[in-house]
């Protein structure tokens, strides 16, 4: 759904945190086909409006309600006509409203899942780059874009690769038995090649500095422990149909190939690119045609060599307790990212080591046996027993199952 000018209207949830600010300068790269008409930010409140008198949406939303009155009077004291608005339940009437017809989900963890949810039962085009939903609610989330005719475009770049090499509008392969398996490369993170030993002392100072991506605290530490890698092998099986026997992982320093899909035939196709989240941003709000990014294009002679590795899952637990979860399934998942949310805010905190945040993980698989995804309740009381579980493990120091 287009307007009559032919210019995109695009709501930008999470627009201050680095997905945000990325959605952002596309968007102004293309005044005469795209808009930001909506804005959305959880507390920030003077980023929120220093964004809205940089791009003058429709709508701004801030997520908690008690900072209603600093928006709206700060919107009203810069002269801007952007109507003011707060909490979740005037997030999702304004996905699911006419003032967008695209909607970026990049919200950080389950909180986003509400409003990814009426974006996709709205059936508008979804930049979804909230991992959560789908680790959560996949089947759901799936289902509902399905039904309503949404166009679902991952934003991660592993799964914007899957997307542009399969090529089709719903990003799957067009025949049964067609694809054989896809790879999802990994950076390895800041400690690729330590043991875990060497991990026993690592800080949050060091786990937030990442080789290749510039990302936000949370994501940051998903990718050193390569818990990041196992939520995209748990996106992976909704996105795109394949079960976790058929969705591999490579260890690619380089960070230049995003992704590779294997065919029947023995075609492997993989998407190149430098290291920039606008690259996946451009396709989603670009396709099927091409938008400028602002990313340059890759210069093999100068990177020199591709290199790849396994991983190393004795030293990064992470990646096989999200293969578990995922062969477990029901409300499986759920409980994982629900407890890895909790770790990686503690580990932030200075609250726990950075090993204890497997630990934690494995503890509440085992705690809470996994239960059939029957509904969207199902697994938000999933999530909330898994935060509780966790939450008490690391009151009482009980960190390993």
């Amino acid at each position: 759904m287009e307007s009559d000018a032919g210019i995109r209207r695009v709501a930008v949830l999470g627009a201050t945190g680095s997905i945000g600010t990325s959605t952002l300068d596309v968007v102004a790269r293309h005044p005469g086909r795209l808009r930001a008409t909506v804005l959305a930010a959880g507390s920030r409140v003077d980023a929120l409006l220093a964004l809205c008198a940089a791009h003058r949406p429709l709508h701004a939303v801030i997520g908690d309600e008690t900072l209603y009155p600093a928006l709206r009077d700060g919107l009203r004291d810069a002269g801007l006509g952007t109507r003011a608005h707060a909490g979740d339940a005037a997030l999702q009437a304004l996905v699911a409203g006419d003032d967008c017809d695209t909607v970026v989900a990049a919200i950080v963890g389950a909180a986003g899942l509400p409003s990814t949810l009426a974006a996709a039962r709205a059936g508008k085009r979804l930049l979804l780059a909230n991992k959560e939903s789908l680790v959560l609610a996949g089947e759901l989330l799936v289902e509902a874009a399905h039904a309503a005719g949404a166009l679902v475009v991952p934003v991660d770049s592993e799964h914007n690769a899957i997307f542009q090499c399969l090529g089709t509008a719903g990003g799957r392969a067009t025949g049964d038995g067609e694809l054989r398996r896809i790879v999802l490369t990994a950076s390895g993170g800041p400690f690729r090649g330590w043991t875990r030993e060497r991990m026993r002392d690592v800080t949050p100072a060091q786990a937030v500095a990442h080789p290749k991506w510039s990302m936000g605290p949370k994501i940051s530490v998903d990718s050193a422990t390569l818990m990041n890698k196992g939520l995209e092998v748990i996106e992976a099986h909704h996105l795109f149909g394949l079960p976790g026997a058929r969705i591999d992982v490579l260890v690619h320093p380089q960070s230049l190939v995003h992704s590779l899909v294997e065919f029947a035939d023995g075609s492997t196709l993989a998407q190149l690119g430098l290291p920039d989240m606008r690259t996946a941003l451009a396709v989603g709000l670009g396709w099927p045609g091409r938008i400028a990014s602002g990313v340059e294009g890759l210069d093999l002679l100068a990177h020199g060599r591709l290199d790849f590795e396994a991983p190393d899952r004795g030293a990064f637990p992470c990646l096989g307790l999200a293969y578990a979860a995922l062969e477990a399934g029901g409300t499986a998942p759920a409980v994982l990212n629900a407890a890895n949310e909790v770790a990686v805010s503690s580990f932030l905190q200075g609250r726990i080591g950075f090993l204890s945040i497997p630990a934690l993980v494995e503890a509440c698989l085992e705690a809470l046996p996994p239960e059939p995804a029957s509904s969207l309740d199902v697994l938000l009381a999933a999530d909330a027993q898994a935060r509780a579980l966790a939450q008490a493990r690391i009151a009482t120091g009980t960190l390993s199952p």
